[in-house]
């Protein structure tokens, strides 16, 4: 829970809609996609309501508590998915309707990410196919704290990793072959920093 008003200490970004020169990438930035106020409430919902739960990830042939929170929501409907899981929320049902307005496209699931602080993070990695598809479509929201989000590219060492700061209501947009040729991260910083809500939208595949 908040203990004190942390959105006051928020910021959105003020780089309007950026289509990123990549090569083997499609990769968008919308900042101010929520606009403040809303992304304010959005993240008080978020961060205090979801049921967040901690799980395990293999690394190295070792099982480890992944540094972060995570909650999973599918369409009850979509082939494979759990009929026990978790039900849609009005918030998050806005949330996807803004990014299908803004993609044109429909998802079935979303995967949140909960940033406690500055030692939670995510490393280099693409997300996996088994549930995605090949190619997948990664629509990404962001609230509260501003951290840094990295791509690399798997086989052109000579491109530069690009960092792009993920701003309080920013948008982000990964599509055709960038999860084949490109890595992504989330690192963790010694800065102390509050937490940071993250949203990605994907369309399940399972078949």
């Amino acid at each position: 829970m908040m203990l004190f008003n942390d959105t006051d200490l928020f910021t959105a970004g003020t780089r309007g809609k950026i289509n990123f020169d990549l090569p083997d990438a499609e990769v968008r930035l919308v900042d101010g996609f929520i606009p403040k106020d809303f992304a304010d409430e959005i993240y008080a919902e978020l961060l205090n309501n979801t049921p967040w739960r901690e799980y395990q990830m293999e690394i190295y042939d070792k099982t480890v508590t992944a540094p972060r929170m995570i909650a999973w929501y599918e369409d009850k409907h979509n082939p494979g998915a759990d009929q026990d899981g978790l039900d849609w929320t009005p918030t998050l049902l806005q949330i996807k309707a803004r990014v299908e307005q803004e993609t044109s496209l429909n998802f079935n699931s979303v995967l949140l990410n909960l940033y406690r602080d500055g030692r939670d993070g995510v490393s280099w990695h693409s997300d996996r196919e088994h549930t995605i598809g090949q190619n997948p479509t990664i629509a990404s929201v962001t609230f509260g704290e501003t951290r840094l989000f990295r791509l690399r590219h798997k086989s052109k060492k000579d491109q530069k990793q690009i960092e792009i700061p993920l701003h309080h209501g920013s948008f982000l947009l990964m599509v055709g072959t960038t999860n084949t040729f490109w890595q992504h991260e989330v690192p963790k910083t010694a800065r102390q920093v509050l937490p940071r809500i993250n949203l990605t939208f994907r369309i399940a595949r399972r078949a």
